[in-house]
């Protein structure tokens, strides 16, 4: 009881440093410290780079090298001399033609090589990182709602925890009560010690209680944090009370439509099919010819800074793929296979996401329906708990009638604000759904 009392009065103290928040202020602070968004912020960024490695195939390529060779061998010293701009008379000497000195070839090579027609290989590649990069972006946004529905049950679950352990709290005051009651009582010589003990042991039943919701308490608030993104010791002061969120009800067809059009996973299996598309695209590209032109520029010298020449040389060259074993038409076969298998799975994920709708709508109207029929089992648990309590007081009414009423109300209030926890987490689950749930979402309010 006393380790109890101590951590209520440490998430208490004005002076423990707490920061107020609210469910808005805990969704932001997610969004900037948690490091699956980082991540998913990561992966966007090198998506973007993939479509300018693709685009880089519409530009030139660009090479400089540097080589030094050295040898006796006839071929080589015939050839250098040649392009060194050294070659003379004694060269054709019958000797020194078959049996040549050794020679330095330094040489300097700039090369530059343009596609002029690739048949579109070079506008799919670009297509095709951008639909990456697209379904990437989807990701993002498929995280961020994840991350901000997973900060709205751990907030909720910290103030159901903190409300269940007031509700214990409140239950073991009433039990001490009672106790004093019935010492009362039996005093009068109203009772028996059956009454006292009977209401100890149901004090201790209470007060266990009390010590799990604690420990639950602490518990959750670590799970928001790490929510958040934070140290799991970071201490909150939540201001947004776990009261029952009122929503402008909106039609189940609203919110079909919706998520059939906003959720990342149903924009992701569009791009698939896009992608799978494009895939066909260029594997049919590949039985079209290629054109691209070519152009050198060399430099070899017998030493690094002299005694040489230069040449360059452009040329145009065509590649046709005539035959390559079939591959290229069982890729065809691949592809168009993947095609269908992406429309089959774009249906499918329809499907899928509209059930997910309507669960999450189903759950939200009856956790609606639970808030109220609790709330008037709580009115009525209080009240009979009160006729019960100054009942037993006169002798009209045992001790078993009295722990009876007690543990309905604690039920009551338990069923009451569980009913307010699952009716948040419902609103939020469904905007979830319907692909809606943002930092700025009515169901933070």
């Amino acid at each position: 009881m006393k380790k109890t009392l101590l951590m209520l009065v440490w998430w208490l103290l004005p002076g423990r440093a707490q920061d107020a928040m609210s469910l808005k202020d805990a969704v932001r602070l997610a969004l900037e410290k948690n490091q699956s968004v980082a991540a998913s912020t990561a992966t966007e960024k090198a998506a973007e780079s993939r479509v300018a490695e693709a685009r880089g195939g519409n530009l030139p390529k660009v090479n400089y090298s540097e080589s030094w060779g050295r040898s006796d061998n006839p071929v080589f010293v015939f050839s250098s001399l040649l392009t060194q701009h050294q070659f003379g008379e004694q060269n054709f000497q019958v000797g020194p033609l078959n049996r040549p000195d050794f020679l330095n070839n330094f040489q300097s090579q700039v090369t530059a090589d343009q596609t002029l027609y690739d048949a579109g290989q070079t506008k799919h590649a670009v297509r095709a990182a951008e639909l990456a990069k697209n379904f990437t972006k989807e990701d993002g946004r498929r995280t961020q709602m994840e991350v901000i529905a997973s900060v709205i049950r751990s907030y909720y679950d910290a103030l159901l925890s903190a409300e269940q352990l007031n509700a214990a709290s409140q239950a073991t005051r009433s039990a001490e009560a009672d106790l004093e009651r019935a010492l009362a009582v039996r005093s009068a010589g109203m009772s028996t010690d059956v009454d006292v003990l009977s209401i100890r042991v149901h004090l201790a039943g209470v007060r266990e209680q009390q010590i799990r919701h604690a420990a639950d308490l602490d518990v959750a608030r670590a799970t928001l944090n790490d929510a958040l993104g934070v140290p799991l010791d970071t201490a909150h002061a939540l201001t947004t009370a776990l009261m029952p969120l009122k929503l402008p009800e909106g039609l189940l067809a609203e919110y079909e439509r919706s998520a059939l059009s906003e959720r990342p996973e149903a924009r992701q299996v569009k791009l698939a099919t896009s992608l799978a598309e494009n895939q066909a695209a260029t594997a049919r590209s590949s039985l079209l010819p290629q054109v691209g032109v070519h152009a050198a520029f060399e430099a070899d010298r017998q030493r690094f800074y002299d005694r040489g020449g230069a040449n360059w040389l452009v040329s145009i060259g065509l590649r046709w793929n005539l035959f390559n074993g079939f591959s290229d038409k069982a890729r065809i076969e691949e592809s168009r296979f993947a095609l269908s298998r992406s429309e089959a799975e774009q249906e499918r994920a329809g499907s899928a996401i509209r059930l997910q709708v309507r669960r999450a709508y189903a759950d939200l109207r009856a956790a609606g329906e639970r808030i109220e029929v609790a709330k008037a089992s709580v009115a009525e648990a209080e009240e009979s708990l009160r006729i019960t309590q100054n009942r037993y007081e006169a002798g009209m009414s045992n001790v078993t009638d009295l722990l009876r009423t007690e543990t309905a109300v604690l039920e009551a209030r338990t069923r009451h604000m569980a009913a307010i926890h699952d009716q948040r987490l419902a609103a939020a689950v469904l905007e979830l759904a319907a692909g809606t749930l943002s930092a700025d979402s009515e169901v933070l309010n």
